[in-house]
């Protein structure tokens, strides 16, 4: 994967993944990029002006960087949702601006892990990574099913069987409000979040032990699935 300005290659190093090469801006070689340069003596450093790069990336560089990183081996949903307490799951978040969005606000307001299904964009994509100022290298996530299908048959169910309670974001007759006391008292909440377009499948609402909403003004229908994401974690925290 790429990640992209010096914030988080330094959070992917942190996080222990392995860098393989480095493309920087020729005036950061000494300036922000230096430290991590100094951090990996024996990657190799490719650089040129702000403008030669630009044209072989195809975009301008945040604060001058990029570094390509292998893979990480992902943990299973088990390994994932061990000691959790919050959790976030995400149905088919297909635009990688909202995924990064919706691990920054996981990060910052306390979810313990995400779980994405297939259909959702890869939180590894450059742009994800970057708009997530690198949060997604810390807080554990991982897919979950083989597929959509499976998601939608058994996904609720199989979170239950780990011992959550499933609160679908959606807006239906029978929702209840994010401030309910009963949801925010669930020892154990997985807070199901759905596309961009369509929000979440029926089938997936129809699982879940809770509908819940984010009660609307003036006329406005829905929030973004990033801004919903950062409402309802904030709502929904453990309080210690």
């Amino acid at each position: 994967f790429i990640a992209e300005s010096p914030k988080v290659v330094e959070r992917a190093l942190d996080a222990g993944c392995e860098p393989i090469s480095m493309l920087v801006e020729r005036k950061h070689i000494d300036g922000e990029a230096k430290p991590i340069i100094d951090r990996c003596r024996e990657v190799p450093v490719y650089t040129a002006p702000f403008e030669v790069l630009t044209r072989l990336t195809g975009f301008k560089l945040t604060r001058g960087m990029l570094c390509a990183m292998h893979r990480p081996q992902l943990p299973n949903v088990s390994e994932v949702c061990s000691k959790a307490r919050r959790i976030a799951v995400l149905e088919n978040v297909m635009n990688p601006t909202n995924v990064g969005a919706i691990f920054r606000s996981a990060a910052a307001l306390n979810m313990d892990a995400v779980l994405l299904t297939h259909g959702c964009s890869n939180p590894l994509y450059r742009r994800a990574i970057r708009v997530s100022m690198g949060t997604v290298f810390l807080i554990p996530w991982g897919y979950i099913g083989e597929d959509e299908h499976w998601w939608q048959s058994h996904g609720p169910a199989y979170l239950n069987s780990l011992g959550f309670k499933t609160a679908a974001m959606a807006l239906t007759d029978n929702s209840v409000s994010i401030d309910d006391k009963t949801l925010q008292s669930e020892k154990r909440l997985a807070i199901i979040l759905g596309s961009e377009g369509y929000g979440l499948s029926q089938k997936t609402i129809d699982g879940c032990d809770y509908t819940v909403k984010i009660p609307m003004y003036h006329g406005v229908d829905s929030l973004n699935v990033g801004a919903a994401a950062a409402v309802a974690f904030r709502e929904l925290r453990v309080r210690e």
